[in-house]
């Protein structure tokens, strides 16, 4: 197959924009107009094998998302399964992190749409949608929590079993395991943070001893005044999870440390 009639495939069956760059003996750049959310174009070469032809993308996709999102977060939860189900759907192997899709009985053009389309849900990943986010924020800290306090000093979802049987006022966190515990707040939106604000004031008019800490997955998007009644009553924040794992990571190991 000569690079003419595949170049002149994959512009029939994907774009008319499509070129092909030599870069050596049976290796060739696909020049595509797909991108990546930041603008970025989506890293395609075509190369021979013992066993034929292959597209790969050369490990670049997963590195590209690392720029927003930590590698062990693309491995599970809700990122992990939209990556897969990427995969899966088209056919395509991921190689210690290289995605390749085999050239079968010479249709390029076949082939080329199959890994642009694989490509392009992997990046979904990078612009999930505001539910989903937020559904990813909280598997994401669920896991950083898991991983991070030892096991058996943390509970989700506590309540205090005397004031509050009926789960009114729980805490989406409770660290244990030293003389005054930890409540943890998960803080997503301006209703999320005025139940937390009520819930820490409450264990105060109960006169619980309790330390706090809050963490926002994304503290600028909050209303101020809204922020503000809760810096009242909240002891420690941390503005993000993503950009703040360092250091809220040493502040539950001095805290868990201190028991």
């Amino acid at each position: 197959m000569t690079a003419e009639r595949i170049v002149s495939s994959f512009r029939e069956r994907v774009s008319q924009q499509i070129t092909l760059l030599p870069e050596g003996q049976s290796r060739f750049r696909v020049v595509t107009p797909f991108q990546f959310e930041d603008r970025d174009h989506l890293v395609i070469v075509l190369c021979q094998d013992a066993l034929g032809w292959v597209l790969t993308d050369e490990g670049h996709t997963y590195m590209h998302l690392t720029y927003d999102v930590a590698e062990r977060d693309l491995q599970r939860g809700t990122r992990a399964k939209v990556i897969g189900n990427a995969l899966d759907a088209f056919r395509v192997e991921d190689s210690e992190g290289e995605l390749r899709l085999r050239v079968e009985n010479d249709d390029f053009g076949g082939a080329l749409y199959d890994f642009v389309q694989a490509l392009l849900r992997i990046t979904d990943v990078s612009y999930l949608s505001r539910e989903r986010a937020r559904s990813t924020f909280l598997e994401d800290l669920r896991t950083f929590l898991t991983d991070t306090v030892p096991p058996g000093r943390l509970a989700a979802d506590w309540h205090h079993p005397l004031h509050d049987p009926a789960g009114h006022y729980a805490v989406d966190y409770r660290i244990n395991g030293t003389a005054v515990p930890l409540f943890l707040l998960a803080l997503q939106n301006d209703d999320n943070v005025r139940d937390a604000t009520i819930k820490l004031l409450q264990f105060e008019k109960w006169a619980v001893p309790f330390r706090s800490v809050g963490i926002f997955e994304d503290q600028e998007q909050v209303n101020r005044k809204v922020l503000a009644r809760f810096s009242d009553a909240c002891e420690k924040q941390f503005s993000s999870l993503a950009a703040n794992k360092d250091r809220i990571e040493r502040y539950l190991q001095e805290y868990v440390g201190g028991a």
